[in-house]
């Protein structure tokens, strides 16, 4: 059985409404039935969770076919079941050609009313929970999401240094997550337990730097009218993560070093040596080889903060990873904002695929934020775009979808290679199976709890899917469907 749903209901029949609504909410489902179209399709516009319209073809007023737009420009992914009389089968079948779930016809028998609702409502949940369990391949580190290859291999590398002790170098441009993945070594570290500080070195004027880093005793310089402690003594047995390491004074990187070499400092005005145990990350977005070829950094600390050096790719060397990345902030974004079911339409996802995004995963989270709100329906069509990203539609440079970082996207696809999102519920559906049985190494009952519905619903729907000669000890990874 599929989980309790908010289901609307539209039929002018009062008998026959009143039977659907008695007869699901007995199932558990939370009901809202009208007798015409506009009060239900404004209930569908202020409730966010809807999950399934239930309506009779024939309304007064606007009737099943202006249901079904409407529905679907107010929530995209809201399932419709078409309720028809038997003289107007036709018209439920080009119902379902202009994108229905499916119909019934009068009179409504409620044993196939449960059948067919339950079947729409299992393809829903289903399609949400493969969108998440896509969207769950870097879960072990946190926020950080990407399924490419350059993603993958900075994962592994962020494993292995997340066990030791070792200061680590990110280095990336402004927008690529430096944070998100200084705080994701962390979390992975021995050090889990304990403090993660971060600390902007380009945002804290220089004057009082030092104090901010080391802590300062009462009096020692105008204002200090009590002790402070410093980051450092703050970050004792944690992580101390430095952006923006490169804007560091060189008085200071003097300092550092020297704290990094005998893991003891002084606070300003102080007297006292005092020891620390922390874990350095520090992270820059420009070129520190330059700068101490040119004298503007310490040779001496460069070479200590360089233990390990982390790459992040930019935007556009993974952009395979749009896709993902933009989905995920739309499901964010939509959620907190009461506008769940909100998707791009193809040509809005090829042109951001396709777009320079040199402010990296923090331009693409910002747009997509103004777009959630902005957008006047909850499909996300390339005229909701702003102009430049529009314009830019095939500006980007050819060669970077085939750069080292990754092959393109397999799937369907558009002109240019592009992956569009759009499948059937049905081919979601199937993929969500095959998910979870390699999750789980091919355990039927696991994999029917990670997908929320019974065993025998996943056994029926292997048979289905012609999925039940899959191996259930071997865990396969092959498509058994070609």
């Amino acid at each position: 059985m599929s989980e309790p749903a908010h289901i609307i209901i539209i039929e002018d029949d009062e008998g026959s409404r009143a039977a659907y609504t008695r007869y699901l909410s007995r199932l558990g489902h939370k009901v809202a039935d009208f007798p015409e179209a506009d009060p239900a399709l404004d209930h569908l516009r202020s409730h966010g969770g809807v999950a399934l319209v239930i309506t009779d073809l024939m309304l007064p007023g606007t009737d099943g076919f202006g249901v079904l737009r409407a529905a679907r420009q107010i929530h995209a992914d809201v399932g419709v079941l078409m309720i028809t009389g038997h003289a107007s089968v036709e018209s439920a079948v080009e119902a379902m050609k202009m994108g229905a779930d499916d119909y019934l016809t009068k009179p409504v028998d409620l044993f196939e009313l449960r059948r067919r609702t339950e079947a729409i409502l299992e393809k829903r949940q289903l399609a949400d929970r493969v969108q998440q369990l896509e969207l769950r391949v870097g879960e072990k580190f946190g926020k950080l999401i990407g399924k490419s290859k350059a993603m993958e291999a900075l994962f592994r590398q962020m494993e292995l240094v997340a066990r030791t002790r070792s200061n680590v170098l990110i280095v990336g441009e402004s927008g690529t997550g430096k944070e998100l993945v200084a705080n994701a070594i962390h979390e992975n570290s021995p050090r889990r337990g304990a403090t993660f500080l971060p600390i902007n070195c380009a945002a804290i004027p220089a004057d009082i730097l030092e104090s901010e880093l080391f802590g300062h005793e009462r009096v020692s310089f105008t204002g200090a009218t009590g002790r402070k402690f410093g980051k450092f003594e703050l970050a004792d047995k944690g992580t101390l993560f430095l952006d923006e390491i490169g804007e560091l004074p060189l008085e200071m990187q003097v300092k550092l070093l020297r704290v990094l070499e005998q893991r003891e400092f002084m606070r300003v005005g102080g007297t006292e040596t005092i020891k620390v145990d922390i874990r350095l990350l520090a992270a820059t977005n420009s070129d520190l080889e330059s700068a101490v070829e040119q004298g503007r950094f310490r040779s001496d600390l460069y070479y200590r903060l360089k233990v390990v050096t982390l790459r992040i790719p930019p935007l556009r060397e993974r952009r395979e990873d749009i896709p993902v990345l933009a989905n995920h902030f739309l499901m964010q974004f939509a959620r907190e904002n009461g506008r769940e079911g909100m998707r791009f339409t193809p040509d809005a996802m090829k042109a951001l695929w396709e777009a320079r995004w040199e402010g990296n995963v923090r331009e693409l989270r910002n747009l997509v934020e103004s777009l959630v709100v902005l957008a006047p329906s909850a499909e996300i069509a390339l005229g909701d775009l702003p102009e430049e990203y529009r314009a830019g539609a095939g500006s980007a440079a050819g060669g970077e979808r085939d750069s080292p970082s990754g092959p393109r996207p397999s799937g369907p696809t558009v002109s240019g290679g592009v992956e569009v999102p759009p499948l059937t519920m049905d081919e979601i559906e199937r993929r969500a199976i095959l998910a979870a049985l390699e999750r789980t190494g091919g355990n039927r009952t696991q994999a029917a709890e990670i997908l929320g519905i019974g065993l025998r619903t996943l056994q029926r729907k292997l048979k289905e899917y012609r999925l039940a000669g899959r191996p259930a000890e071997a865990g396969a990874t092959e498509d058994p469907l070609g």
